[in-house]
């Protein structure tokens, strides 16, 4: 009876371990799985051939590099010098011409007080008695100045300095009224070279298409220039003589 009893013990054990019964279709059938590859079973029976890839095993997320030397591994990488005093001094030629946008002690930036340090502008009273050479020299000084002030401008924005923009701007103003006045002298040059040689063309003793060397101005003699002042000249009221 005791042999019964722990029969039916052991059998309820192994059941309780046993799988619902809705399983039993899965478990009866064994679990088959495809090949990875369908080249695979060809070459089970192929000698194993050396892999040739020199990239193979490279990985960024795994930090695998390469399996040979490159060469450049042999040699040593430069570090930086992060000492001033280290460093090795660039040879820069004193008269290039990118000196020209910065003053000739090669600061970037000015103080106020030496920004504010100009003279007036020109005006057009004095530059008509200049020659065009001069005018010329002068106009392009102004546009040195110019870029020069719009270099420190940026600078000085780049680093936030906070002061010489109204010296920088009152500076810039006088450059560009010199331009103007420039511009207006050779403007009233141009204008009194038109209208001269517009008189030429009427004038007999200039000869506008006289080859080069020659003299273009070719005056008549005197006694014609008295004859033709007398034919021009208006005449001369006459006065009665009263007694």
């Amino acid at each position: 009876m005791s042999s019964i009893i722990a029969h039916s013990k052991s059998l309820s054990l192994l059941l309780s371990r046993c799988p619902p019964i809705f399983l039993a279709p899965i478990l009866s059938s064994a679990p088959t799985a495809a090949a990875f590859s369908t080249s695979s079973p060809l070459a089970a029976g192929r000698k194993r051939r050396r892999d040739n890839n020199p990239d193979r095993g490279v990985s960024a997320l795994r930090r695998t590099g390469l399996k040979h030397k490159v060469e450049m591994s042999k040699y040593p990488l430069p570090q930086p010098v992060l000492d001033p005093k280290k460093r090795s001094k660039v040879a820069v030629d004193d008269s290039h011409g990118l000196w020209g946008f910065f003053r000739s002690d090669k600061k970037a930036l000015n103080t106020p007080e030496q920004t504010n340090a100009h003279g007036r502008a020109w005006v057009v009273e004095e530059l008509r008695h200049k020659s065009w050479e001069d005018l010329h020299s002068l106009w392009w000084v102004c546009c040195k100045e110019r870029n020069l002030l719009a270099t420190q401008e940026y600078e000085r924005s780049r680093l936030k300095a906070g002061y010489g923009d109204a010296e920088n701007l009152e500076r810039a103003a006088a450059v560009k009224q010199t331009q103007k006045a420039i511009k207006h002298a050779l403007t009233e040059r141009f204008y009194a070279f038109e209208e001269a040689r517009r008189v030429a063309v009427t004038d007999p003793e200039v000869n506008l298409e006289a080859e080069p060397g020659t003299q273009a101005y070719q005056p008549a003699p005197y006694s014609d220039v008295s004859s033709v002042a007398d034919d021009i000249s208006p005449p001369i009221p006459q006065i009665a003589d009263v007694r």
